[in-house]
């Protein structure tokens, strides 16, 4: 009993600290974003609503009006999006100073390598 004791402790002052240490990134994260140029800061909150893995294949456009429009590979990732967009809209409204009210999708393929590149033969 005493071993289980003695390997709980560490774990849990080490969980206490990871959350003060999260809580405080947050608090600094919040801060930077709100004092973004009002325009800037919803674009600069779209990686931090919608994690690494969505960010990788979206980008953030522009923020007018309310609704910030995002880059989107393909309708499938617009549609999977749209049912998370209540989730992103509260986490960029907690750390933005501008309110954004909707989030529009907006389909624009990738383009592979050779894509849109010209041609230098004469």
């Amino acid at each position: 009993m005493l071993k289980f004791v003695f390997r709980v402790i560490p774990y849990f002052f080490r969980s206490e600290i990871l959350e003060r240490a999260g809580s405080g990134i947050e608090k600094i994260v919040a801060s930077t974003l709100r004092r973004a140029p009002a325009a800037e800061g919803p674009l600069l909150a779209w990686p931090i609503a919608c994690g690494s893995a969505v960010a990788e294949r979206t980008m953030a456009l522009d923020f007018a009006a309310g609704i910030l429009r995002v880059k989107v590979p393909d309708p499938g990732w617009k549609k999977e999006l749209q049912s998370l967009a209540p989730q992103y809209l509260a986490v960029i409204n907690r750390y933005t100073s501008e309110s954004v009210k909707r989030i529009e999708f907006v389909v624009t393929p990738e383009r592979t390598a050779g894509e849109g590149a010209r041609s230098t033969r004469a």
